[in-house]
């Protein structure tokens, strides 16, 4: 069992290698890629995630979560030594494997079986699923093997199994709304304006109070344990939740439709995101996949809002600024110039 241990520790190490490196897995739909600076951006912050240690006990806090040890306490066991340490030696065991019977000793000599593992991470949880999948494929491969060490080729191909079905999970989750579920009413330049005056009334209902970005918030909460930053993301994504939920629910010009539907899902789908930011500290691997689908999401987003840009600039559509859906109109109008430029050469 003490080299299961250690070859558990190299696993999930592996694991984070190729959540972090392999960039090609971007787990979100969505046309194009994100801009290398942003990409960079989402990288470092994922970098950070993986580093945190909040305690400063040798153990991470995405791996306190795998064992059920306490990110905010050095000991967390009262076994004499740092978490860490405890790891190391085997005096503490993935939750994976907390059900197998495994024989210890503590500092003093004295035989010990771990009883009381809490249960973090819950059930349910991804980092929950990516350790009991780890572990599982890891038997599995051992005992073809005859129960010999694996090499490092053997880790990464299980590492790349188990990303990929947790990924193939994910990817498997629907769209907010379809097409069946939209009402389409009227066309041309008055059925726009109106739609203009509606969909302004709805983002500005359901406005954040927040100052910041989502991704600058989960900055701050992981690179500056800002207790509160967590709020606030929580907030954003309500607003994005909330957003994409009144908008559903307007009549839609014709032309419209399809961009229409398109802003909807990315809104609900930032939503799921930002919330999934905020579960850093209890699900840390769901916040660095989240992470992953990040800059697809926004791009998403930005999409979406050209796309709705276009339509009112074909159909000649401009309101006076100050009066209702102007600023519904001005918006997306300026951010599909701000996408026809970044596309010039």
């Amino acid at each position: 069992m003490g080299q299961i241990l250690q070859n558990w520790r190299v696993l999930v190490a592996t694991l984070f290698a190729v959540v972090i490196i392999v960039g090609s897995f971007m787990l979100a739909r969505g046309a194009g890629s994100p801009s290398l600076a942003q990409a960079s951006a989402e990288t470092a912050l994922l970098l950070a995630i993986a580093a945190r240690d909040s305690d400063g006990d040798g153990l991470p806090d995405w791996e306190e979560a795998l064992y059920g040890t306490d990110p905010n306490t050095t000991d967390t066991f009262r076994l004499g030594m740092t978490d860490g340490e405890a790891v190391a030696r085997g005096l503490v065991v993935p939750k994976a494997i907390a059900d197998i019977s495994v024989a210890t000793t503590t500092p003093d000599g004295a035989p010990i079986v771990d009883p009381s593992l809490p249960p973090a991470p819950a059930e349910g949880t991804l980092t929950d699923s990516f350790a009991k999948n780890f572990f599982t494929l890891y038997i599995a491969a051992k005992q073809a093997r005859g129960d010999a060490d694996l090499s490092e080729s053997d880790m990464q191909n299980i590492a790349s199994q188990a990303l990929a079905s947790l990924a193939s999970s994910i990817i498997a989750a629907p769209d907010f709304k379809s097409a069946k579920d939209l009402t389409i009413s009227g066309t041309g330049r008055d059925a726009l304006s109106a739609f203009a005056v509606n969909a302004e009334a709805v983002l500005v209902k359901n406005t954040s109070s927040a100052a910041k970005s989502e991704i600058s918030y989960l900055k701050a909460a992981v690179e500056d344990n800002d207790a509160e930053a967590l709020t606030h993301i929580a907030s954003i994504a309500k607003a994005y939740r909330d957003s994409a939920a009144g908008l559903s629910a307007l009549r839609v010009p014709e032309e419209l439709a399809a961009a229409h539907l398109e802003l909807v899902n990315a809104l609900m789908r930032t939503s799921q995101i930002a919330d999934d930011f905020t579960r850093v500290n209890v699900d840390p691997l769901a916040t660095m996949l989240a992470l992953k689908q990040y800059p697809q999401a926004v791009l998403a987003l930005g999409t979406a809002f050209a796309h709705i840009g276009k339509t009112y600039a074909v159909a000649g559509v401009s309101l006076p600024a100050g009066t209702p859906g102007a600023s519904f109109v001005n918006l997306i109008i300026d951010v599909a110039n701000e996408q026809a430029a970044t596309k010039r050469p």
